[in-house]
């Protein structure tokens, strides 16, 4: 799954697309309250891992098992940017596999500032905006 989604379209390629959108929002222009909020509730150790969080995916791994369901995620958000990226949203462990290897792809080829600008212009954000710079501009009009 992950090598026929790189070789369908190169990560370059899905970059290039999510920073050639209108509304595209630099890390540079985001307020680091922002982002210190975004990693404080979507990936607390996202500067301290290469992809993926063992211990968050263990967390999730226990507390799905307790619940004999998908409950909790334990994604990073490279893994969030992967998944938007490539696959589709449905919890398969086949998905997940190959989210953790675009994952590693993601990090071995953009600084945590791209891998973090991306994400939060390809994350959806409710009422059909899908950059923060989109969302931002709703909120506050």
């Amino acid at each position: 799954m992950y090598k026929e989604a790189i070789e369908d379209t190169p990560l370059k390629e899905k970059v290039a697309e999510i920073r050639a959108k209108e509304n595209y929002a630099e890390f540079s222009e985001l307020p680091q309250m922002y982002v210190n909020a975004v990693i404080s509730v979507e990936d607390k150790r996202f500067y301290k891992h290469n992809g993926i969080d063992i211990l968050a995916i263990g967390r999730a791994a226990i507390n799905d098992i307790k619940a004999m369901s998908y409950v909790e995620g334990g994604s990073t958000i490279t893994q969030q940017l992967a998944k938007n990226m490539y696959f589709i949203q449905e919890k398969k462990m086949e998905r997940k596999i190959a989210e953790v290897f675009m994952a590693w792809e993601i990090e071995d080829n953009y600084s945590k500032e791209d891998i973090f600008e991306l994400y939060v212009n390809n994350i959806f954000f409710g009422d059909g905006y899908y950059t923060v710079k989109e969302a931002a501009r709703r909120i506050f009009q």
